[in-house]
């Protein structure tokens, strides 16, 4: 049986309440399961991210990882993307169990895109990669365009409600972004949560993608969520590494630098909503903000 990490234990049932309790009380349980069942063997200490465990294990000698996640929509997906790009640019999905919400996943490494600590490097890398994810959108999938009406109710409600630095005319352009881009966009296959500790080393290619959320629209829309990268890249221009990000995608960089304000300004406002005590993302939101309009 594993060990579930403590500190995992703590924050799911914080956020989840008995049912994060319940489950991760079940999860060696389910972990023994379908190392059972998927001929595995167990190679290491347990880690995890902030929904889910990943154990290494191995098959017929081969390294891999079992990811299990917390039963919610949000996780829904993700194998469904793993399964369209067929390794191609992402780890190699194995074996999938969606009633458990569990995966067995090609073992990449433990380095990431952001130990880089270049931001031009890393949206160089990151925009090469991500053009080999774009690929036409398995059916059923969620569609990004189905956010668009609570995107922009959110957005005029936080500049109403909450004590912000942004200007009137930067708030515009991201409402204009949500109703000029967000509610009609391509059949693509989008990652959702495209940044750069999602992008790991490996060894049958550079650089693989992890962690998808697999929704259909606008691939543009991935150069947004990489911006949140530059939250720790120093004096780097934002406005350049989005550029370069869109370059090596491939994507326009009209449409990339949009979707990048809109993330930017919406970090802003749940940042202030949330109260959690982050000045500095606070800030940086607004500034690139300002600097993207």
């Amino acid at each position: 049986m594993i060990e579930v990490p403590p500190g995992f234990v703590q924050s799911t049932v914080d956020r989840e309440g008995d049912a994060g309790r319940k489950w991760t009380s079940a999860l060696p349980e389910i972990v023994a399961d379908l190392v059972s069942r998927w001929e595995c063997v167990l190679d290491g200490a347990v880690m995890n991210g902030e929904v889910g465990v990943i154990v290494p294990v191995r098959r017929a000698g081969e390294a891999l990882v079992l990811k299990v996640s917390f039963p919610h929509p949000g996780n829904v997906h993700e194998p469904d993307a793993f399964a369209a790009w067929g390794g191609c640019g992402a780890v190699l999905l194995h074996e999938r169990d969606d009633a458990q919400f569990a995966m067995l996943l090609e073992r990449a490494g433990s380095s990431s895109l952001a130990d880089l600590a270049d931001g031009p490097a890393i949206m160089a890398s990151a925009g090469e990669l991500h053009l080999r994810l774009t690929v036409p959108a398995p059916a059923d999938l969620p569609r990004l365009a189905a956010q668009a009406e609570d995107w922009e109710d959110s957005l005029l409600r936080d500049s109403a409600e909450l004590a912000h630095s942004l200007s009137a005319r930067v708030v515009a352009a991201a409402v204009d972004t949500v109703r000029e881009l967000g509610r009609a966009q391509p059949e693509v296959l989008v990652h959702g949560d495209f940044h750069a500790r999602n992008v790991l080393r490996a060894s049958r290619e550079p650089w693989l993608a992890v962690d998808p959320k697999g929704h259909v629209g606008d691939p543009a829309y991935d150069g947004g969520t990489m911006l949140k990268t530059c939250a720790a890249l120093g004096d780097a221009s934002p406005l350049r590494l989005v550029d370069i990000f869109a370059s090596a995608a491939e994507l326009s960089r009209t449409r990339t630098r949009r979707w990048a304000q809109l993330h930017a300004v919406q970090t802003a406002f749940w940042g202030h909503r949330h109260g959690l005590g982050i000045p500095g993302l606070i800030a940086f939101a607004e500034d690139v903000s300002e600097v993207l309009t």
